[in-house]
């Protein structure tokens, strides 16, 4: 059975940098398959406009599979575009209808500055992790860890917070462009497990500093971050963070 077919009207924006006033452009696409990812069909519209001469709309995309967080922008409001748990290389043109009109944003944060058109900057992640996402000490080679008992609820919770790709769709959509999912979500993964907690209160007060110093916004739990998070990080570990952070300020 042979994929159908759509029109569509996109408004992209297009910005040149951080310091460019930046402005949203009209397309028409035609004869758009609904079997395409999004990420195809923008790549269909930038082998149009370069066949017309005209610059090719710049975005974020790696694997394309759903896991590596690298792509990213808003369409019609929505981070990752409106399939809930899905990223935007996994969203498929059937999500959208005949004739629709599809505006395409990066997302926008102080903190994740415009590079290019969609393509936004989000080096501040990798220095909020930088600041004491891992573990640094000694706790045992890989087979050490299959000895170590670990309740079954912290397991499993601990992987769903490791789930996390960084993709940065929380802070896009949150109104205050917090990170505390991202940052509640790299502290639970390691405070949740024995090798992690060595060192978890250095770690919530450095992450949550250098979140701080990046000019990221405050959590006022209006939970945008956990509605448009492609891998459903929950809220649930925002708390986590805040009773770690607690008990690191206190000690």
């Amino acid at each position: 059975m042979s994929a159908q077919t759509i029109n569509i009207r996109l408004k992209v924006w297009r910005q040149n940098g951080a310091h460019d006033a930046g402005r949203l452009e009209s397309y028409e696409l035609n004869d758009v398959s609904t079997d395409s990812s999004f990420l195809e069909m923008l790549d269909q519209l930038n082998e149009n406009l370069m066949e017309q001469g005209k610059e090719p709309v710049a975005f974020d995309h790696d694997c394309r599979e759903g896991i590596c967080g690298t792509c990213g922008a808003v369409v019609n409001g929505f981070a990752h575009g409106p399939e809930s748990g899905t990223t935007l290389c996994q969203t498929h043109m059937r999500s959208f209808k005949n004739g629709e009109t599809i505006v395409i944003e990066p997302f926008r944060a102080r903190s994740f500055p415009v590079i290019k058109d969609l393509v936004v900057d989000r080096g501040s992640f990798d220095s909020i992790t930088q600041a004491g996402g891992y573990v640094s000490v000694r706790t045992g080679s890989a087979p050490d860890a299959n000895a170590i008992p670990i309740p079954k609820d912290d397991a499993d919770r601990a992987f769903e917070a490791a789930a996390c790709i960084g993709c940065g769709a929380c802070v896009a959509a949150c109104p205050n462009a917090s990170a505390m999912l991202y940052v509640s979500a790299k502290v639970s993964h390691l405070a949740l497990l024995p090798q992690g907690q060595v060192e978890a209160p250095q770690r919530a007060l450095a992450m949550v500093q250098r979140m701080d110093e990046l000019g990221f916004g405050n959590c006022s739990n209006v939970r945008e971050c956990e509605a448009v998070c492609p891998k459903e990080i929950s809220v649930d570990n925002i708390a986590r963070l805040n009773r770690e952070f607690l008990k690191a300020a206190v000690r």
